[in-house]
Parts: structure tokens; sequence; C-alpha cells
């Protein structure tokens, strides 16, 4: 790769059409970035010393915490810094591993998502078998499973990106390395790249929905069975999280990899939605609207409170 490769470094330009806003730009973002760390911090904090929420959905949620924080973390530092003035130069090899794991932990996410629809399909609607079917050995396993696939995805994306030579230009017309801003740039053809990249992501998240509906669907029609209001209350509570979350997390991805015309200003906005707003947002939906993480939130203040008077 490198010996086809005459670029040391590429350019980030940034956010389109977003000339003269860059220090509001750079106070929403950083405000959001750290609300987005804090919020799944706290989650965590409210899940690791907490033996009452050491299950299986509590192990998928503290993961996706762990990933709303390391993905707008690909991104958003580096973003942050050229737009306090800094400069806006990537190095090459820095371009590359910004896209691996921009998709490895994308893809790997969406794969947790579909391990969390089975979670709750598995609890609603085989509740005495729930324990054994979700012992810790296949929880492990189906998390491995995650990390393999983001592995192998991005890994397939990055080779078919950065095998191609890039001789100049170096001004990516974005505000990160992704694959539609990129390929632009090569000295050859680059449709293999693009037909690939399109269809691997393509197929991934019709995966990632197909298996969602599937089991969002069993169980929606094992909660629509149980005859108390008060009965459907709590599963209907979570599984309603959990579509937002996904809803989130999917849409954007459809938007900006299968629009048959780029729009960069579009792709920016969807993109950002995707990289800062729904980690911070899955962080506000999974600790509001979860009885057992705010309690265990307020026992750890209280031990911590105690903690300090003494």
């Amino acid at each position: 790769m490198s010996s086809h490769t005459q670029l040391s470094e590429f350019m980030l330009l940034g956010i389109p059409q977003t000339e003269g806003l860059k220090t509001l730009l750079s106070a929403i973002f950083s405000f959001t970035y750290l609300f987005t760390l804090l919020g799944n911090l706290l989650i965590l904090t409210a899940i690791v010393p907490s033996s009452t929420l050491h299950t299986p959905m509590y192990f998928f949620l503290g993961l996706l915490s762990i990933f709303d924080m390391l993905f707008p973390s690909v991104t958003c530092p580096k973003m942050l810094l050229y737009l306090s003035g800094q400069s806006k130069a990537i190095s090459y090899k820095g371009c590359a591993l910004q896209l691996f794991f921009y998709h490895f932990l994308g893809s790997a996410e969406g794969c947790l998502y579909s391990v969390m629809a089975y979670d709750r399909f598995v609890a609603i609607c085989h509740p005495l078998r729930y324990l054994l079917i979700m012992r810790p050995g296949p929880c492990v396993g189906l998390v491995m499973a995650a990390w393999t696939v983001g592995c192998l995805h991005a890994t397939i994306l990055t080779s078919f990106t950065f095998q191609l030579p890039y001789c100049g230009p170096n001004r990516v017309d974005y505000f990160f390395c992704d694959i539609p801003a990129v390929l632009p740039l090569a000295c050859t053809d680059s449709s293999l790249a693009q037909r690939v990249g399109s269809t691997n992501v393509s197929f991934l998240v019709l995966m990632f929905r197909f298996s969602v509906c599937v089991s969002y669907t069993r169980t929606g029609i094992a909660i629509l069975r149980i005859r108390s209001a008060e009965g459907r209350q709590k599963p209907f509570s979570t599984c309603s999280a959990h579509l937002t979350a996904i809803l989130c997390a999917y849409g954007p991805a459809v938007i900006v990899y299968l629009q048959p015309t780029p729009n960069p200003l579009l792709g920016a906005t969807v993109q950002i939605l995707n990289n800062i707003v729904s980690p911070m947002l899955n962080s506000l939906i999974y600790s509001l609207r979860n009885r057992e993480v705010k309690s265990s939130l307020k026992r750890v203040f209280h031990n911590v409170v105690l903690t300090a008077l003494e």
C-alpha cells in the first residue's frame, strides 16, 4: 500500500457550508461530547457496583455504554481541535485508523443491538428458561461474535479504500475520514471500492434490522398476550427504549451510505447525529427510563456523600 501512495497526510476541511460558525460549533460539540462521556460513565457507575444489576441485560447495557464512549471519540476530538483553530491535517495512517475504528465500533455496536433484542425476546417469551439460555458463556460468545463481525467489516472496507493510490489532491471535504469523502481522492478508478463499501454496509444494516424485527415482533406478540396493564408496562418500557436507540443508530447509516447522489451537507448532518447525538441520547434513554439504574445511581451517590462526610 505504501509503495503506491505519495500522500503523507490529508486535510480535513470540516463540516460543509459552516464557514464562520467554528466557535459556536466548537462549544456545542464540546458540551455534547462531554455530556455523552459523563452520561455513559454514570451508567457504568450504576451497573458495576450493584450486584442486583449483574444480569445479561445490564451486561449488554454496560457494553453499549462503553461503545457509546468510544464511538464518538474516534471523530470528535480531532474535529474539536481544528474547530478551535489548530491544524486540520491528519496523517495517512491516522486517516486509515480513523476509518477502521469508525466502522469497527459502528458495526460491532449494531451487532450488540441485535444481541440486546434477542436478550429481551428470551426474557419475555421464555422467562423460565432465561437464565439457562443466557448463561455467562453464551453471553460472552455473543459479544465476541459482535467484535469479530465489526473487525471483519472494518478490515474489508479499510483494505479496499487504502489499497488505492492517493497522489493528490489531499483535501477531504468532510469532518473525518470516511469512505464517501476519501475515495474521490484516489488516483485510479474507485468504483470497485465504492461497490464493496455500499454492499457491505447494506448487507450488515439489513441483517441487523431483520434480526431486530424478528425478535421484537415475537416479543411484541408476547407482551400483548399479557392480560394486566401493569404486567405489560415494564417489558413495553424496556423494549420501547431499546427500539428508540436502534432507530437513532440505523437511520443515519441508511441515509449516508445508500443515497444515490451524495449530499455533503446532508451527509455531515446525519453523521453528526449518528456520531455525537445518538450516543448522548442512549445515555438519557437508558438512565431516565430505567428505574433500576436510577435507584443504583442514588445508592452510589448516597454512599459517596456518606463516605465524604465521615
